[in-house]
């Protein structure tokens, strides 16, 4: 009897098991999906019926259509903002990449005290944002700029540079910020490219004569271009989509000289009390954003699969 009784539970024991196993990958994912349908899915649609509303603070909205969005596209500060967002998205990525580059190939190298020198070029990237930014806000304050001082002493210029109050000096700025902000998280995405070269591939191509920029550009570049235009993307991802840095060293001006749609939403939005022209103005860089996210996902997607 105890033995037909063991053979009975035993199926009942490994059922169970196999459902727990079943539930398992979900149970896992489930605090992924909850953070991902609270606080990535569920603003999105509310933004998305915002922008079609004429919501405010202070009262409900009705359904208005595209109106937003038409009324936008003829505001001004709207269009300086996405010429500013471009400008800097272009200027920003092409500087942050190059600079990634050499900082990879310097950290590559063996010298003496290379591992301290690592750790305090990845401190722009671990500081937080608001924090690094106001240091760099009181570094180019008008009166009492760390910047103008070397510059002025290095005999470079003969008076101090308005960089907060010029429109020009403004944007380049926000664009050093920005760069010397991201520059440590792309250059780690670089350096770990650089390890994966065949050091073999490289001698090779030494002995046969080729100069450093030979191998660099035919030899390096080939093998790490996914690693190259993965980390591209990202930084014009993230560079698009920057707020902080404007926000709190700018605040879009002087006179929405460095005014970003990410910002302007915010001071529309939120400042205005138009929640709903707000949301608009911020959607304007998802089409974008999505665009640049796919062919992120998809060159990840081809190199592990290579």
């Amino acid at each position: 009897m105890a033995t037909i009784a063991q053979r009975v539970a035993t199926p009942r024991v490994v059922s169970r098991r196999a459902g727990g196993q079943r539930l398992a990958p979900y149970l896992l994912i489930l605090p992924a999906g909850i953070y991902v349908l609270a606080l990535i899915a569920f603003p999105l649609v509310m933004g998305i019926w915002y922008s079609l509303t004429d919501v405010t603070v202070a009262r409900e909205g009705v359904f208005v259509g595209l109106r937003n969005f038409v009324d936008a596209t003829r505001d001004p500060t709207f269009r300086l903002a996405v010429r500013n967002t471009a400008i800097i998205g272009v200027v920003a990525t092409a500087a942050k990449i190059t600079l990634s580059v050499a900082l990879a190939f310097l950290m590559l190298g063996a010298f003496p005290g290379r591992k301290i020198l690592r750790a305090l070029f990845v401190l722009p990237w671990t500081v937080p944002i608001a924090l690094s930014t106001i240091g760099w806000k009181w570094m180019f304050n008008s009166q009492y700029s760390v910047v103008n001082w070397m510059l002025l002493h290095a005999g470079i210029i003969d008076a101090n540079i308005q960089w907060l109050g010029t429109p020009i000096a403004a944007m380049a700025a926000v664009i050093l910020v920005s760069t010397w902000r991201a520059v440590p998280f792309g250059a780690i995405t670089v350096l770990a490219g650089l390890t994966a070269v065949p050091s073999d591939v490289v001698d090779a191509a030494r002995i046969d004569g080729a100069n450093w920029w030979a191998r660099f550009a035919k030899v390096i570049v080939p093998i790490i271009a996914p690693i190259l235009f993965i980390a591209l993307l990202f930084d014009l991802i993230f560079t698009l989509s920057e707020l902080t840095v404007v926000f709190i060293l700018t605040g879009g001006g002087p006179v929405d000289q460095t005014q970003v749609l990410a910002n302007y939403a915010l001071q529309v939005g939120v400042s205005g009390s138009q929640l709903g022209e707000g949301a608009a103005i911020a959607l304007f860089l998802l089409p974008v954003l999505v665009v640049l996210t796919i062919f992120a996902l998809r060159a990840i997607a081809r190199r592990e699969s290579a």
